[in-house]
């Protein structure tokens, strides 16, 4: 049996582990290039949430110290001395939690993410004592939930999370409500309590 008897079967064999290879490479390709996307999306996901979170804590500390100013719908009032400290330390968490957005977050992401804090510093404007007006404030209080429900949208678009986010609250909740009949109020009129949200 001569050589020119066995090339086809060696070419067989050539061309069958080139193509084992190929294809080996290529899905362990695949599945690194899967396992490195997981990885980077479990990392938005923590830098998103971490960052909501650290963001919300900043809003309350200012809504209470509204509260202590006299704006209304805020609960458990903080004293500005010891509440503008506090607030001055929640933003440098925000702002180091801000760098790990800009790192990992997609544009329209970090756009809303963005929106969201300088919204929140408006009410720290109020907080602070240097706005006083109630509707102000009150408008200053929506545009915070509406950035923060922009911010949402984006935050769940770029993880891949299926369908709507959940509905934004209306305030004040109907259990901040409390039925108070004032002197020049009809019988069984609704006022607003002094309530807030968290």
């Amino acid at each position: 049996m001569g050589i020119l008897d066995q090339l086809p079967a060696l070419i067989g064999v050539v061309v069958g582990a080139v193509g084992s290879y190929a294809v080996a490479g290529l899905t362990e390709r695949s599945r690194w290039r899967r396992a490195r996307a997981e990885r980077w999306d479990e990392k938005r996901f923590l830098t998103y949430a971490n960052y909501a979170s650290t963001l919300k804590e900043q809003i309350r500390i200012a809504q209470r110290i509204g509260a202590a100013r006299g704006f209304e719908n805020v609960a458990d009032p903080l004293e500005p001395v010891e509440g503008l400290a506090l607030l001055a330390e929640a933003e440098s968490r925000r702002a180091a939690e801000w760098e790990s957005v800009l790192l990992v977050g997609d544009a329209e992401a970090i756009g809303a993410a963005r929106a969201w804090h300088e919204a929140v510093w408006n009410v720290e404007l109020y907080a602070r004592g240097l706005r006083d007006d109630a509707d102000g404030w009150a408008s200053a209080e929506k545009e915070v939930s509406r950035a923060r429900d922009a911010f949402y949208v984006c935050a769940r678009r770029d993880l891949g999370i299926a369908g709507p986010p959940p509905p934004s609250g209306s305030w004040p909740r109907t259990w901040q409500q409390v039925q108070v009949q004032a002197p020049d109020q009809e019988p069984g009129a609704v006022a607003r309590s002094g309530r807030r949200r968290a």
